[in-house]
């Protein structure tokens, strides 16, 4: 197409975005200054789990449209537009976004840069970050230098990837210099003759729609989960009162599913990063009830915990437990901030012997908590178990019945924390079946 694009880091949405660019037609290179990650890119080896991406990489690093470098100054002298995609973690000192990342990217390009290109912004950044950004590009371009600073936030879920990046929902451009807008419209043309709705606005604007969406989301799932706390204490069904409110247009089903909470590596850490932004503006209350958003969402794993408890008659020491899935989530092997994991690590601590296994999460999970036991499959993790927790809604455990774990575990005793199981049938097969937003007498009044 005439374009080259580099991409400042080769983390998940790095990657996701450098191999569906050069997918797109574009010649592309990822840039990261982890040499080993680099090498392994470069050979068109994928460093974590995604649907559809390990085939697009290779392809294209086969082809020669997509290359890896750690060098800056082989992109600065050769890319008309740099997407970065560096991560904004959570600071080690508060609440708030690390933008150390974002700033070293944005000065190594601005410093090296020759001529006219295009920064366009994709990382998850604390509102003001866009303005205060173009001030250190003027501050280090060089006089030969003509950049232009754009902001392209990014909706990617993790498991739809490829999907979110090439067939998007909707496209926002944070534009307020010449020709950014254009060269945008030229990068996603595909997917705005597709009739993908495209918002043109102000880089506030577009820095807020991400942390905005991530925030609303996360208070949709603690909304269901703490009416799961109210029918957990005095009965009713969570499920068929969260059908009931998916009916109502305004509202929707989508993600009202009671369960041990969200986790990964974006709502956690957002939510928390807005809270800490708003505050440094001096609106001390307007984000306060994303922390009781926080709060209940913390409150799910430790009733799946007292769930174990009770049902194990207080006898957790020693009790062989399974627990199946420790990814936030199917169809990824991230297990940053798990439910899952953290559910799985404190019932360990309780002196629980604990077996995991998740179809793609068991590496990354040993990296972190390499004290507990790991299965390679399902059998071997249920294997005398004298409890199941069911964490994370795999399809190969959405579809177990009784009859796959007949004669392997010691006592027929589950936790289904995503509540995908016909409770009826496993309680018709003689097990003791609890779900989330399930009336449990021993536990009235406790969390």
């Amino acid at each position: 197409m005439g374009m080259n694009i580099s991409v400042v880091g080769t983390g998940y949405l790095g990657v996701t975005h450098a191999a569906c660019m050069a997918e797109l037609g574009f010649n592309v290179i990822g840039v990261d200054i982890d040499p080993t990650k680099i090498k392994e890119l470069s050979h068109g080896n994928l460093p974590f789990h995604e649907p559809g991406l390990p085939e697009l990489l290779r392809k294209h690093v086969a082809s020669g449209r997509l290359r890896f470098t750690t060098d800056y100054e082989e992109i600065s002298s050769w890319a008309d537009v740099h997407f970065i995609g560096v991560g904004t973690p959570q600071r080690a000192d508060g609440h708030g976004a690390d933008m150390r990342y974002v700033d070293a990217a944005v000065i190594e390009l601005a410093t090296r840069i020759r001529g006219k290109a295009l920064i366009v912004g994709k990382s998850t950044v604390p509102v003001g970050a866009a303005r205060r950004l173009r001030t250190l590009i003027e501050e280090h371009a060089h006089p030969d230098a003509e950049i232009t600073l754009a902001w392209n936030p990014e909706f990617l879920r993790e498991g739809f990837g490829v999907k979110d990046t090439m067939t998007p929902d909707r496209l926002v451009f944070g534009c307020e210099e010449p020709g950014s807008e254009a060269l945008l419209r030229v990068i996603y043309s595909r997917a705005l003759e597709a009739g993908t709705p495209v918002i043109i606005t102000d880089f506030e604007t577009a820095e807020l729609v991400k942390v905005a969406a991530n925030a609303f989301l996360a208070t949709k799932i603690s909304f269901i989960n703490s009416f799961a706390e109210i029918t957990e204490t005095i009965g009713g069904d969570i499920t068929v009162l969260a059908d009931a409110l998916g009916h109502d247009a305004r509202i929707g089903r989508k993600f009202l599913n009671a369960g041990v909470g969200f986790g990964g590596g974006c709502l956690p850490k957002d939510i928390r990063a807005l809270q800490a932004r708003t505050s440094e503006l001096g609106l001390t209350h307007t984000m306060g009830f994303l922390a009781e958003v926080d709060e209940i969402n913390l409150r799910r794993r430790e009733r799946v915990v007292r769930l174990a408890h009770v049902l194990l008659n207080e006898q957790l020491v020693g009790a062989r437990v399974a627990v199946l899935g420790v990814s936030f989530k199917p169809d990824s092997d991230d297990v940053r901030d798990s439910p899952a994991l953290d559910i799985a690590v404190r019932l360990f601590n309780a002196g629980a012997d604990v077996l995991v296994y998740d179809p793609k999460g068991n590496k990354n999970a040993a990296e972190r908590f390499p004290r507990l036991h790991y299965a390679n499959d399902l059998a071997e993790a249920v294997a005398q178990a004298d409890l199941v927790l069911l964490l994370t809604e795999w399809d190969e455990f959405k579809a177990l019945v009784p009859a796959d774990l007949e004669g392997l575990v010691a006592a027929r005793r589950i936790i289904d924390g995503r509540n995908v199981l016909s409770r009826s049938q496993w309680k018709d097969a003689g097990w003791e079946i609890v779900g989330m937003g399930q009336h449990h007498p021993p536990l009235d009044g406790e969390l």
